[in-house]
């Protein structure tokens, strides 16, 4: 979705900066019940694995398009700080719902 509305990171920064975290959290819900719908014990750990899991990756591949010699070139500290921590929405929205579960 990212590539979809990229265009506006530029033109209207205030609309990609709030529709961006929406959908990161809309899409972390909807892989995390999928995920969870398959797992029957562990659920805080399973969602502390897959949180952390789904952060490392979303970060790598965001790295691959935004380090240097990339089509999106960006400093590290720079995309951490604009974007990668934005990707904490993961591993927290996952974790909580193994927390959740877990308690039932």
């Amino acid at each position: 979705m990212s590539f979809v509305i990229y265009p506006y990171r530029d033109s209207n920064r205030p609309l990609f900066e709030s529709i961006m975290p929406v959908i990161l959290t809309i899409t972390t819900i909807v892989f995390s019940i999928m995920y969870f719908k398959k797992i029957s014990t562990n659920y805080l750990h399973e969602g502390i694995l897959a949180g952390s899991t789904w952060f490392v990756v979303s970060l790598l591949i965001d790295l691959i398009m935004f380090l240097p010699d990339s089509p999106m070139q960006m400093p590290f500290a720079d995309y951490m700080m604009d974007i990668g921590l934005t990707y904490l929405i993961i591993p927290i929205v996952v974790t909580g719902i193994g927390y959740i579960i877990e308690g039932r």
